[in-house]
């Protein structure tokens, strides 16, 4: 693994995420209460024995930057390191990355230096738990040029994903992004018995879906992006590459979640709440790193909890949280009831802030209901967030709503007695 590079990618402007994505990078959104996005594929990584690691980005990089640089910090004697690579003008580009593909082109040096054998290519805003020595090792048992990480999905699911054909070895005979004509769905679409052979349970008709995961030896990934102006891996770089070099699919069986929208970003973090959560969180052998904090332990003053996720530094003297995360130094008053709603939390602890118009957190007599609270946000005494009209998307003052989840944006305010 000491030859492995791993390079994530953390997206564009992230415009299906605002407004959680309006003061800081995709990867730099928190989720699970104290983690942050770019927490899990770096933890897969390390956990690998991948340690040379590098994020790319270029949108409001400097809440992740400081994140990263406050989390991983390696001992002098070893040579691992997790580096931000943002967009940069130099002598031979001037312009921002253009695409997945473009991004890895303008550091393929970095990449590919000290003699890098793999380079394992990561998505920044997506919530799983995956082997990646076993992915690793998969590519290099197959004398692979190039491996994609996959799994079924459903017909109804296929038209935003890369979806491909493989031969009964594995390997990628077709790929098409996005496909949206029926003809090239029935094409694609594999009998339960072909899936059975490639190790998946999955009904007839399912297909195949990229998980934007993948591993490239270092010589074809240089070939297949020097010299060109492809910018994206799934429309340009995959199918270009399928006649040119061995290209294998690599089954996931796993947890998987895309969540670059708020509605599913919404639903995976309240799946954690759960009893048995798709995504073990508590498992002592691949524990998930972020930034180490010394905080006291949530208190609890008087308050009906059900299936929630409390962090430390917490006060809570609502009436009744259920199915809900309560982020780290949260602060939810008397009287209030919070019910599949995500609250992120603070940077302070309430009762060391400069007091302002509003205290930071959830005010008394408050109902909160599928909605995401913001880092540093201030609800006001006897606020109503339920979205009892149905909205599915509307703009309002502190306040948004995107697929019928009520956003309050960071920093933002709720004026007492405000019904949304």
């Amino acid at each position: 693994m000491d030859k492995v590079v791993t390079a994530i990618l953390g997206g564009g402007q992230g415009a299906r995420l605002w407004p959680l994505t309006r003061d800081r990078a995709k990867p730099a959104v928190p989720v699970g209460g104290k983690f942050r996005l770019i927490d899990i594929p770096i933890s897969s990584s390390l956990h690998a024995g991948i340690d040379r690691i590098y994020v790319l980005t270029q949108f409001n990089s400097a809440s992740l930057h400081r994140h990263i640089a406050q989390t991983y910090r390696f001992d002098s004697f070893r040579d691992g390191f997790v580096n931000i690579l943002a967009a940069e003008q130099n002598v031979h580009n001037a312009d921002w990355y253009q695409g997945t593909a473009d991004a890895v082109r303008q550091n393929l040096e970095r990449l590919t230096y000290l003699g890098t054998q793999d380079v394992l290519v990561l998505s920044g805003d997506q919530l799983y738990s995956i082997n990646l020595r076993e992915f690793v090792d998969r590519h290099r048992d197959r004398e692979a040029d190039i491996s994609i990480a996959v799994k079924p999905v459903p017909r109804e699911d296929a038209r935003g994903l890369g979806i491909m054909r493989v031969n009964p070895d594995g390997r990628i005979v077709e790929f098409v992004e996005k496909p949206q004509e029926e003809s090239e769905l029935d094409r694609l679409a594999l009998s339960g018995e072909a899936l059975a052979k490639l190790g998946f349970d999955a009904e007839d008709g399912s297909l195949l879906a990229s998980m934007g995961m993948y591993v490239f030896k270092s010589g074809p990934l240089r070939q297949a992006l020097e010299g060109t102006e492809a910018t994206d891996f799934g429309r340009e770089v995959i199918p270009q590459a399928i006649d040119r070099y061995k290209v294998f699919a690599y089954g996931y069986h796993g947890y998987w979640r895309d969540i670059g929208t708020i509605p599913a970003f919404h639903e995976a973090n309240l799946e954690l709440c759960r009893p048995l959560p798709p995504l073990n969180l508590y498992d002592q052998e691949y524990p998930l790193f972020t930034h180490p904090r010394f905080l006291p332990g949530t208190k609890v003053n008087q308050c009906q909890i059900l299936r929630s996720i409390l962090c430390e530094g917490s006060i809570i003297s609502g009436k009744r949280v259920v199915d809900s995360i309560v982020g780290i130094r949260s602060v939810v008053r008397s009287g209030s009831v919070i019910e599949r709603s995500i609250l992120m939390g603070s940077n302070t602890i309430a009762a060391e802030e400069r007091a302002k118009t509003l205290p930071l957190g959830i005010g008394r007599g408050c109902q909160i209901r599928n909605a995401i609270i913001d880092t540093n946000a201030r609800i006001g005494d006897d606020c109503q967030l339920l979205n009892e009209r149905g909205v599915e998307t509307e703009d309002g003052e502190n306040y948004h709503i995107r697929g019928g989840i009520i956003v309050v944006p960071r920093e933002a305010e709720i004026a007492p007695g405000t019904v949304i």
